[in-house]
């Protein structure tokens, strides 16, 4: 059997399945955007067995998910003999249908190794991505925003109409680590998280803090800082400005000190997270947190969580969306877009999150 076919006009609601292969090891806020296909996976297929091919440092993610029988782990930095182990165990799977929602080289190479009989993909496919794809799904290009890119999967099957759930498995241990944690902040909390790992999409610590300064002011609320051990020099930085501005608010720094589910559990128990674009920001709009997002060089049409609840806040350059990962200006306009959101958009951002939940604005 040929792995290279040209594509085929395939009906995906006539097919059935016994295995199934999602291919999408990253990165975290597409994984979070993916998730909403399990349920409609395991409805659509209910006997199936359903299994997820996913980088090891995001694997916690979706451990334990009810609609999800087994993980996959993916080691970014596998060795050759690495490699070949996990491209002979997707082989010996014998998956029937395998969705490649990835579109690079290496997903294609993981694709091409199952030999499944349908190998369905996107059209962002990249680096010859769709050459072992029987399919790509109509109307998912790059222009598409993303999570109506990988539902596209879901409408392919036939089950668009089904609704959408962000189910992370959080235990109560988690949900309980998460309240310890938060216990010294009285009242309402604030999430905030000022990393990402552009720098282009990182707004001035600065900046963060003093919109969190004025939401303690303003709302009465304290602040509980998050990211990865990547991201802790940040959170630091917006930490140290916070006990100038606020020295009587107690704050909280979490950056580098949770898993991925202890993460959700905090944002969960946040009345809403301050965020530029990133996993954690996909992660707290799937929770059903609000979030007020910051978006420099992209677009927050295309990048953006859907929904009434958020408030997205973006740059007016001629640069915008540029998905450009070090700014190619110098001089003057050298990351301008990080100077041109300034702190009173971004705050009236915060003011209308919070009318929305019926938290009033009240005097200093």
């Amino acid at each position: 059997m040929s792995l290279f076919r040209r594509k085929l006009p395939i009906d995906l609601r006539s097919i059935d399945a016994r295995r199934i292969c999602i291919i999408k090891p990253s990165a975290f806020g597409d994984v979070v955007q993916t998730l909403p296909l399990l349920p409609v996976l395991r409805e659509r297929f209910p006997n199936a067995t359903i299994s997820w091919a996913i980088n090891r440092g995001l694997a916690d993610l979706i451990d334990g998910h009810p609609q999800l029988d087994q993980i996959i782990p993916i080691d970014r930095g596998a060795s050759l003999n690495g490699w070949r182990q996990l491209l002979s165990q997707l082989r010996r799977e014998k998956f029937d249908i395998v969705f490649d929602l990835q579109g690079l080289l290496r997903t294609a190479v993981m694709t091409a190794a199952t030999r499944a009989p349908l190998r369905v993909g996107l059209e962002t496919a990249r680096e010859g991505s769709h050459l072992p794809c029987h399919m790509l799904l109509p109307d998912t290009g790059k222009q598409v925003p993303a999570h109506l890119r990988y539902w596209k999967v879901a409408d392919a099957l036939g089950m668009g109409r089904f609704r959408r759930e962000t189910i992370v498995p959080i235990t109560p241990e988690e949900h309980s680590w998460a309240k310890d944690q938060l216990k010294p902040l009285s009242g309402r909390v604030v999430a905030v998280h000022p990393g990402a790992r552009w720098v282009t999409k990182r707004w001035p610590a600065e900046r963060f803090a003093a919109v969190a300064a004025k939401a303690r002011r303003f709302f009465g609320l304290t602040t509980v800082l998050v990211g990865s051990r990547d991201e802790l020099p940040f959170a630091t930085q917006v930490e140290h400005l916070l006990n100038r501005f606020t020295p009587s608010a107690p704050v909280i720094n979490l950056a580098g000190q949770t898993s991925l589910r202890q993460l959700a559990a905090v944002l969960q128990h946040s009345l809403m997270l301050l965020s530029n674009d990133s996993g954690p920001m996909h992660l707290a709009a799937g929770l059903g947190t609000p979030v007020v997002g910051i978006f420099t060089c992209t677009s927050p049409e295309r990048s953006g969580p859907p929904g009434p609840t958020h408030e997205l806040v973006s740059t007016q350059l001629a640069c915008a969306a540029s998905y450009k990962k070090r700014c190619p200006y110098r001089g003057e306009k050298h990351m301008a877009c990080l100077e041109e959101i300034e702190i009173e958009r971004v705050w009236a951002a915060v003011v209308r999150v919070m009318e929305k939940q019926g938290i009033t604005y009240r005097a200093a």
